[in-house]
């Protein structure tokens, strides 16, 4: 039997685009859109960057401009002022929101981005404990006491994965997933089953770079966010009370670039420390994306990294319909 359109109400399926900063992810999804598009398959595209969530941090996030955006719908682009705290569970509502309306419009969902729990918390079935205001506010205590070194080798011993994947810097991170620890005795949920459940029918593509490649684009694209201006920016949302915030100011490049504005880090080492956090961040992203299974992995300066993606969407909307129809 052969395949319903891609996105019919028969069978509603998500596309996700994962991988690390700077392999290209915006790109394919635009590449990708159009050329559903094309075939008369209208697509849109909801972000899963965390940082992208917030109003007036363009250069340091790489957002799309609109006119960049070819025309094609975005969704969870500039939904939060830089004073209010992003969390995974209030994105996943909004998200799986967003994703829900664009089939209920016969169009695709296209989600990217490489905040991995934010794509998580989407793709998969995963289900957010609730919190104690005792508990998190003692933990948040020892945060400022003892700083997030400390809580890292805490959370180290209890949920290793978890420590892995947030990094000893996130301090709000660290903090939450000490939290569930204590309230549920398992790890944080951040450690992916072997197995997940997904949400609903998706299709995981994945961008690749060789590090070798990766790391020097990562570097300049660095020195092109200060070239930019992402100086005046940070002014900018110093103004709109970004200090206030607890998730926005502490993003990569800002709270280097806030640091410059300060004083307290010259051009030169505000750049330097935002390679290095990008580096980092780089590659836990890639250890992130290793543990999806079923993913269709693409080199990201392959000629055909579009025909390959479209390729494999194709290649599993048909399988699953096959094991789904009557």
């Amino acid at each position: 039997m052969p395949a319903e359109p891609l996105g019919s109400a028969a069978l509603p399926v998500l596309i996700a685009i994962v991988g690390s900063t700077g392999t290209g992810k915006s790109e394919l999804s635009l590449d990708l859109a159009e050329r559903l598009i094309e075939r008369g398959q209208p697509a849109e595209i909801v972000n899963a960057d965390a940082m992208q969530l917030y109003r007036g941090m363009d250069i340091g996030t790489a957002k799309l401009t609109l006119a960049e955006r070819r025309g094609i719908p975005h969704h969870l682009l500039d939904v939060l002022e830089v004073t209010a705290e992003a969390t995974v569970s209030n994105y996943q509502t909004d998200a799986r929101a967003a994703i829900t309306e664009i089939i209920a419009r016969g169009a695709v969902p296209i989600l990217v981005g490489g905040s991995g729990l934010y794509v998580s918390s989407v793709v998969f079935d995963f289900r957010f404990p609730g919190t104690d205001p005792e508990l998190r506010a003692r933990l948040e205590a020892e945060l400022i006491d003892i700083g997030p070194g400390l809580m890292y080798a805490r959370l180290q011993a209890v949920d290793p994965q978890a420590a892995q994947s947030i990094g000893p810097s996130n301090g709000r991170r660290l903090v939450r997933a000490l939290e569930i620890v204590e309230l549920t005795g398992a790890p944080h949920l951040a450690a992916l089953p072997n197995e997940p459940v997904y949400w609903r029918a998706s299709v995981l593509l994945g961008l690749r770079t060789a590090r070798e490649q990766l790391t020097p684009r990562l570097d300049a694209r660095v020195e092109r966010m200060w070239a930019a201006g992402i100086i005046d920016e940070a002014r900018g949302l110093l103004a709109g009370g970004i200090e206030d915030g607890v998730t926005a100011s502490r993003a990569i490049g800002y709270a280097q670039a806030l640091g410059q504005v300060h004083g307290t880090l010259g051009q030169a080492e505000a750049i330097e420390a935002t390679q290095q956090l990008t580096r980092r961040y780089a590659r836990r992203q890639v250890s992130w994306f290793k543990r999806y299974a079923h993913t269709h992995w693409i080199e990201s300066d392959a000629a055909d990294r579009v025909d390959d993606a479209l390729a494999h969407v194709d290649r599993a909307v048909t399988a699953e319909y096959a094991a789904t129809a009557p």
